[in-house]
């Protein structure tokens, strides 16, 4: 999704459940998603549910939820974190492929391209590599302008004016 312009993101994951404009160049787009929990019933003579429940929560999987901040930098994606639940039996992440897997099935023209190997760069256990966010995505002209306030002691605020 490296690179995808915000028209191209919206057709294929959807309007965003909230964005947050960052500066003039850099803004968030948030979506959320969930997956139902299997369920396996009451008693069995081989209880199912008993035995996948132990092995979700021994292997690390069995969540539920996640959320997907996508940060656009001059209108094209740059960066993709997931938070929440979010993890499945097999591999981190793999709840949040209900949220991206639109763009995965159908890739829009303006996408970055993941090649190598036979599965490409990507896996259930790491995400693919990705660049360096630019100066204009990361910096706020604001935060120059102040330092955090060094003295514990101080009954000045946390945050105060840098000083020449």
């Amino acid at each position: 999704m490296i690179g995808m312009t915000s028209y191209d993101l919206q057709a294929c994951a959807g309007i965003p459940a909230a964005t947050k404009q960052l500066n003039d160049t850099t803004q968030i787009f948030v979506y959320t998603g969930t997956h139902a929990q299997p369920n396996y019933g009451g008693s069995t003579l081989i209880p199912v549910g008993d035995i996948v429940t132990t092995i979700s929560q021994f292997g690390g999987g069995g969540g539920t939820t996640c959320t997907a901040v996508i940060r656009l930098d001059h209108d094209r994606v740059s960066d993709v974190h997931y938070t929440g639940d979010n993890d499945e039996l097999v591999g981190t992440d793999g709840i949040c492929s209900i949220i991206t897997r639109g763009c995965a099935r159908q890739p829009e023209g303006t996408m970055k391209r993941s090649a190598g190997g036979i599965f490409g760069p990507v896996s259930a256990f790491h995400p693919p590599i990705t660049p360096n966010q630019s100066t204009s995505g990361t910096y706020s002209s604001q935060s120059g302008t102040v330092v955090l306030n060094p003295d514990a002691k101080s009954s000045d605020p946390a945050v105060i004016p840098r000083t020449q």
